[in-house]
């Protein structure tokens, strides 16, 4: 009885100041990201609810890898299912028996089966990691640490198991077959030595666990306890929107982030819900291809750098652990500034801003609005942007578009490509009745290429017997390029002209060829007053061949393959209807790649990459040329005139253009309807 009774008290002990150090450890970690600024989530329970379930408990984001998606279900249900068996065991070890549970020879083999199946996934993990040596994993002891946890933790469970039948004479049993094989290697111990052998591996068990305990919310593990959390507090809003910023704050400082502080407390719990998986890095065209960004390393260094700061900035509070500073030996993280000192400039300026690395990402972390606001903070307060990127900006303020073009040339193309009025083409002032906006943007009103978009559209609209009408110099540049380069005051004026233009000529119904112009009017225009529906151009034209008002009729003999754009895809969630319109047409062969639908790779030009020269490794439109060319077409098709301007040149970089022509849906529908584009 004394003997239990000192058992009894030790597990207290032992237990008590595990429970104390992890509670300690994740109570400042929750101080730290109280250091953030506070930020509203709309309350809409149901829909969180059920993303949580799908994504938590579904694992779907996991499963876009498949065998690391099946490996990791196998250790997350193992794990709920072994807390019961963990609690059987610490019964066992105080009291003498286990739980009271029916049919308890059926639990002890489905607690054996999953121990089995978990020590299987690790050794899967362990390959993975040092064997096949996949890029995107770390190596090292810290991330070995964890799969050593889990052996010794798995390998005590069965020792355990193994010294109980011994001690207690069981015979072998097919509901315990790893105990029994155990416990048949020791059959001859006596009762003393194994029960002496039962609570040493009882302890090594409880220990091991305990020290996880206290490991976890220290290290990258502690997504167990914030991705949860982070899904089910995620954005609501449209896919890809940015958070405005309040321009006529007269007491701001400063705008965007310049310290860690002015992340909001979302984003920071982002910065603790990182897995390390490297899946993010892994689909980054801009790490892909040689350039500093590496989505996983932005994250971590944020982590890290918000974790020494926060430590510096509570370090009066009672509550602070010795071990709550992630590096104590560097240099006082109260005096590292944030751009510059924890994250580059170079980093900043190589994201396309696909959202391919959050689409990859587990436990729904956004890369892409930290960037944004990382910009905001180097081009509103600091006046700080690559030479190309200012230009261009100067160049939309002054002029409406980023060359600098006059912007009463705006209009020019109507005479260019229609000089005997044959197309009909009217301002909005001749046609007060339209029904459709036609708004070109910068790329569809100057761009000798693009405009060929704007031809082959504008003669497929008549065709359909679609009233329609333009803004000519009246239009301004959407003010994609400014938000995402981070001049939120240039894009917020020409939202405002905008949205006063729409209003002015009561416009119901706007559409687009450019998918940048459509997401910004369709998800980010209506919190400053757009009433307006948007429409990208694929989704009218595959509703338009679908109600027999556009006939392809014409045989287009070519093998198409179709490129995905970031802004329309990944944003948008539109990838059939472009397909849909080439599957309609005659004599189509349809071949996807690799890449494609939601993980394809962006053609490099996106979040102004696409009016600065790349400077650093591979040209990514030539990486993504390359992929689209490997499955060998004769027309590589885009709906985006960013991706066909890319794509284009990235055919003739590899020296292809005269084999593989690139052209936008609305010109090979136009090849079918009318014989000429």
């Amino acid at each position: 009885m004394t003997g239990s009774l000192i058992q009894f008290l030790l597990f207290l002990a032992v237990t008590g100041f595990a429970v104390y150090l992890f509670v300690r450890v994740v109570y400042h970690r929750y101080l730290y990201i109280r250091l953030g600024k506070s930020v509203n989530l709309k309350k809409e329970a149901k829909a969180r609810l059920k993303e949580f379930a799908i994504q938590v408990f579904g694992q779907t984001k996991l499963l876009k890898d498949k065998k690391s998606g099946i490996m990791h279900i196998v250790i997350f249900y193992g794990f709920i299912i072994l807390q019961l068996g963990a609690l059987d065991l610490i019964l066992k070890g105080l009291i003498g028996h286990g739980l009271p549970i029916p049919g308890y020879d059926y639990f002890t083999l489905m607690q054996e089966v999953t121990v089995a199946l978990i020590l299987l996934a690790m050794g899967y993990a362990t390959y993975r990691r040092y064997v096949e040596k996949l890029k995107r994993l770390k190596r090292g002891w810290k991330p070995s640490i964890v799969i050593f946890f889990i052996f010794f933790l798995m390998l005590s469970v069965v020792v355990s198991g193994g010294f109980e039948r011994v001690k207690e004479g069981m015979e072998t049993s097919g509901f315990a077959p790893i105990s029994s094989l155990f416990a048949a290697a020791f059959s001859g111990m006596s009762h003393t030595a194994a029960t002496v052998g039962f609570y040493i591996s009882w302890w090594m068990h409880l220990l091991i666990l305990l020290s996880f305990l206290v490991y976890v919310p220290q290290s990258k593990h502690f997504h167990i306890i914030t991705a949860p959390i982070n899904i089910l507090l995620r954005r609501t809003e449209p896919t890809g929107k940015l958070a405005s910023l309040n321009l006529e704050d007269e007491e701001a400082e400063s705008f965007g982030v310049g310290k860690i502080e002015d992340f909001t407390q979302k984003q920071m719990l982002d910065f603790y819900s990182c897995v390390e998986c490297g899946r993010c890095t892994n689909v980054c065209p801009a790490n892909t291809t040689g350039k500093m960004l590496s989505p996983m390393h932005l994250i971590t260094k944020l982590r890290d750098h918000l974790t020494e700061k926060g430590a510096a900035i509570t370090s009066k509070s009672p509550w602070v652990p010795a071990f709550a500073f992630a590096n104590p030996n560097t240099q006082n993280p109260l005096e590292v500034e944030l751009i510059g000192g924890v994250i580059t400039e170079e980093e900043l300026w190589a994201c396309t801003t696909c959202r391919n690395c959050e689409d990859q990402c587990p436990v729904g972390n956004e890369h892409v609005d930290k960037i944004i606001d990382l910009r905001r903070h180097l081009v509103l307060t600091q006046g700080s942007m690559p030479h190309d990127g200012r230009r261009a900006l100067q160049n939309i303020e002054r002029q409406g578009n980023p060359w600098g073009i006059s912007r009463n040339d705006r209009v020019k193309w109507v005479k260019e490509v229609d000089p005997d009025d044959e197309l009909g083409v009217r301002m909005v002032k001749e046609n007060p009745e339209f029904e459709y906006l036609f708004f070109l943007g910068s790329m569809g009103a100057y761009d000798n290429r693009s405009r060929k978009i704007t031809h082959s559209f504008v003669k497929l609209m008549k065709e359909a017997g679609v009233s329609f009408a333009i803004l000519g110099n009246e239009e301004k540049n959407s003010g994609d390029t400014p938000r995402r380069m981070g001049n939120e005051f240039l894009f917020q004026q020409l939202c405002a002209d905008n949205i006063a233009t729409f209003q002015k000529y009561k416009v119901q119904k706007i559409v687009t060829t450019c998918p940048h112009t459509y997401h910004t009017f369709k998800n980010e225009y209506p919190e400053f007053g757009l009433t307006a529906d948007v429409f990208h151009h694929t989704e009218l034209l595959d509703l338009w061949v679908k109600e027999g008002r556009l006939k392809p009729q014409h045989e287009v003999k070519e093998r198409i393959t179709y490129h995905d754009s970031c802004y329309l895809g990944r944003y948008n969630e539109v990838y059939e209807e472009p397909r849909n319109v080439l599957r309609a047409i005659p004599g189509v062969e349809l071949v996807e790649q690799d890449r494609s639908r939601e993980n394809s790779m962006c053609c490099g030009a996106g979040g102004g990459m696409m009016w600065m020269e790349e400077t650093a490794g591979t040209r990514v439109n030539v990486a993504r040329t390359e992929q689209l060319l490997s499955v060998k077409p004769t027309v590589i098709s885009s709906a985006c005139p960013y991706c066909l301007t890319m794509v284009e040149d990235g055919t003739k970089l590899k020296e292809a253009w005269e084999q593989v022509k690139a052209r936008d849906i609305a010109e090979i529908l136009a090849l079918s309807v009318f014989g000429t584009p």
